[in-house]
């Protein structure tokens, strides 16, 4: 009798069955198989941001995680290409940590508001009107930018980096860019004062504290928890706010009977599926940045070896100091 293994669309089905309907995943398995076959032919991995929908993060994706994760990922993995799936800031970060790899995006066009917020001469500005002080630069931001700054952080680690810099330099405060809502919250946790900039996510800006009323209404002892890029006043009215491994690690160790997750759509869905005991209540907004990559682009990506992502020389050995000592920071 022959015993034929079952495909990589099969087995990654087992995975996602409580939040995509068969009929759904039949229109995705020729695209999962044809990927893993591609990525084995390229000697490829797929980097994916928990924003990405499921089929990508639990289907076709090596390596999965927030900005940090994936940072420290793009570092070790020991690939000739490297598929981002997340925003082109993302394909730039794992350029600069792992430069001799051919690094791919999906979709050119997946930006983000952040990183347009801001250029390396606004922060060149920001610094000639408070010298003295650090530039401590969120990761979603362009490599320009990056390399213009003293250290990069996530959402993360901001805290970390914000005590460690600040004390480093033997200053009280610091320019912290370009999320000013990120910026406020994490200068209230830390206690240390911050210089920002006018930058904000199209996501989580979005949300309101009218919102977490009407979701505590409706849905009865729901957790609320929230991640940091969200207006202070919703931080406030939450019960937990964290990056999103840190909403992760909050899901898979307190196992909440109802949730409700304030920020991008396909996170809730991801945490769904790998808690499926949890309730799950989504009043998401979705980014249709981290929306433009889709199977067909990362399968079309991976056969066309399109669309590589490439650094000026110096503007990459600038951008790279300011990554490595946030990860030597931890």
């Amino acid at each position: 009798m022959t015993v034929v293994d079952p495909r990589p669309s099969d087995l990654a089905y087992e995975r996602v069955a409580d939040v995509i309907p068969p009929v759904e995943w039949a229109g995705f398995a020729d695209d999962v198989d044809a990927i893993h076959a591609l990525k084995a032919e390229r000697h490829a991995v797929v980097l994916a941001h928990n924003y990405q929908t499921p089929e990508i993060f639990h289907g076709v994706a090596d390596l999965v995680g927030d900005s940090l994760a994936l940072a420290r990922r793009a570092q070790e993995v020991d690939a000739e290409v490297i598929v981002v799936a997340g925003v082109h800031f993302m394909a730039e970060t794992a350029k600069l940590l792992n430069p001799g790899a051919t690094v791919l995006v999906p979709d050119p066009l997946a930006g983000c508001s952040l990183a347009e917020s801001i250029t390396a001469d606004d922060v060149r500005a920001l610094k000639a009107a408070h010298p003295g002080l650090p530039v401590v630069t969120y990761v979603n931001t362009s490599a320009a930018v990056k390399a213009e700054s003293d250290v990069c952080c996530t959402s993360g680690n901001a805290v970390a980096v914000l005590r460690h810099v600040t004390r480093e330099w033997g200053v009280e405060r610091a320019i912290m860019i370009p999320d000013e809502y990120l910026a406020a919250n994490i200068s209230a946790e830390s206690g240390i004062e911050v210089v920002t900039h006018p930058g904000r996510c199209e996501v989580h800006e979005r949300f309101t504290p009218a919102d977490i009323a009407q979701i505590r209404e409706d849905h009865e002892g729901v957790v609320v928890i929230t991640h940091p890029e969200c207006p202070p006043e919703v931080v406030a009215a939450s019960d937990f706010a964290g990056s999103t491994a840190q909403m992760q690690a909050f899901v898979e160790r307190e196992q909440p009977a109802r949730l409700a997750l304030i920020t991008e759509c396909s996170m809730s869905d991801n945490l769904a599926a790998m808690n499926p005991g949890v309730d799950m209540i989504r009043p998401c907004n979705m980014c249709p940045h981290m929306k433009r990559n889709t199977l067909a682009k990362i399968r079309r990506s991976l056969e066309t070896m399109t669309h590589e992502v490439t650094l000026d020389a110096t503007t990459a050995e600038r951008a790279r100091r300011a990554v490595d000592r946030m990860l030597a920071i931890g």
